[in-house]
């Protein structure tokens, strides 16, 4: 009974002052036709909210539009975005039929006294409506029964990211509308002009995405307990690389330029090129942490910025290398040239005196195969292994030694300084290559 008043003299509000209101019907002073108040006969006489329009019959149908408000931000380590929309839902209650053609917009917190639909957001992680300084829902009553229902949200939706080409990725997210208990039996979906039903989105400024293209689907999804009407809103944002550039790559590459300026110090100078080796080094390794601070969650992907950074942290690590082996090289030259002094004369001495003693105590057969043994032994160049008088096992002994000997040769540096002239030119043409293939793969494959 309290209801029956309290939705009577909520509805009153709403008529013009020539009307008066009674408890059954409503009447008109200038006339002694009766007009019904909208929706309020129904309401107070047999009207269920707990029971659909057209219930045991066919299906409402349901058409919705959007607008959205904002994308406030779209979290890469949690792999979701936030937005706020306006969503608005339309339907016809016959129930709600009344005389003429004007429109009737009723206080929001009527809405606990109609039937609405259980229009849910798929994939929400949160989801909120606003309630300042009211709740922010809209009840629209039209004379044929349609109802216009729409509401503010702001809601936290997943959205599962590629991020193999970040920063240069294109990420394709979803705003999905279901039913959640009435099958495509007792409601169907569809938006209400196609792709014209989605407003506001082309019109979104964000931080680090450009949304490239949307487009609407009608969808159902399969459940267990059924098949259920479902509205997709398709989206595609691609990232904005000039930010990552600036941060990022061009840093990277100015440190690797840095390294090749010691291929233009000499040799000598060992403190300069080991102080631009090392410190090209660490700042390198101090970019690739920072790059991978913001997105410390994701470390599962290989993504295009960690492979751009692995190729110059390893070029820069190849510029010290490339030190390292020139002046190694350097240094054994020199060593060669000096006088060769200490356990290596002591031992040739020692094999000497046994070869005197040898002398003195055997043939002068015996003397010619020890001297030649020694000799094999001793001598570092290529020996003639076609000696008659050697052994089978001092023949093959002497070829080995010969190769190993020729395979060495072709690995050492004759002249240290032609090193740092080569890599004046292999370093930046190599680096030159890899960047073409770098930028080619993931711009346009």
């Amino acid at each position: 009974m309290f209801c029956r008043y309290f939705c009577f003299f909520s509805l009153c509000l709403f008529l013009p002052t020539q009307r008066r209101c009674s408890l059954g019907h409503i009447s008109d002073l200038h006339g002694s036709d009766a007009t019904s108040l909208p929706g309020f006969e129904n309401l107070t006489m047999g009207y269920n909210k707990y029971l659909r329009p057209y219930f045991g019959g066919e299906p409402v149908q349901i058409a919705m539009s959007l607008d959205i408000a904002s994308i406030s931000s779209i979290s890469e380590s949690d792999m979701d975005y936030t937005a706020t929309i306006y969503l608005r839902q339309r339907w016809t209650d016959p129930r709600l039929v009344f005389h003429g053609n004007k429109s009737f917009t009723l206080d929001a917190r009527l809405v606990e006294l109609l039937w609405v639909p259980d229009t849910y957001i798929v994939e929400s992680k949160r989801s909120f409506l606003h309630d300042v300084t009211v709740g922010n829902r809209l009840i629209r009553l039209f004379s044929n029964g349609t109802i216009l229902y729409a509401l503010r949200i702001t809601t936290t939706v997943a959205c599962n990211m590629d991020l193999s080409k970040y920063p240069m990725d294109t990420q394709t997210c979803r705003l999905q509308l279901e039913s959640w208990g009435y099958d495509e039996n007792d409601v169907i979906f569809t938006w209400l002009r196609g792709n014209d039903s989605v407003h506001g989105i082309e019109k979104l400024r964000l931080s680090q995405y450009t949304v490239e293209r949307y487009y609407t689907l009608v969808s159902k999804s399969q459940q267990e307990t059924g098949s259920y009407p479902q509205l997709i809103l398709q989206f595609e944002l691609r990232r904005n690389v000039l930010y990552f550039i600036l941060e990022t790559y061009v840093p990277s590459t100015l440190l690797v330029m840095l390294s090749w300026v010691s291929f233009w110090i000499t040799l000598d100078s060992v403190p300069a090129r080991t102080c631009i080796g090392v410190t090209t080094v660490l700042s390198m390794t101090t970019l690739m942490i920072g790059s991978r601070s913001s997105l410390s969650k994701t470390n599962c992907f290989i993504k295009a910025i960690d492979v751009y950074l692995g190729i110059c942290f390893s070029f820069i690590f190849g510029a010290l290398v490339e030190y390292a082996v020139a002046h190694y090289s350097s240094s054994q030259k020199y060593a060669a040239k000096a006088p060769q002094e200490g356990p290596a004369n002591e031992l040739t001495k020692e094999m000497e005196e046994v070869n005197i003693t040898n002398i003195l105590n055997s043939s002068n057969t015996s003397y010619e195969r020890k001297i030649s043994f020694t000799s094999i032994e001793i001598s570092s160049d290529n020996i003639n292994c076609s000696d008659l008088t050697m052994k089978t096992h001092e023949k093959i002994k002497c070829v080995l030694r010969n190769k190993m000997h020729r395979i060495i040769g072709y690995f050492t540096i004759q002249n240290p300084s032609n090193v740092d002239h080569y890599s004046k030119l292999l370093f930046p043409l190599f680096f030159m290559l890899v960047n073409v293939f770098y930028w080619a793969y993931y711009l346009y494959f």
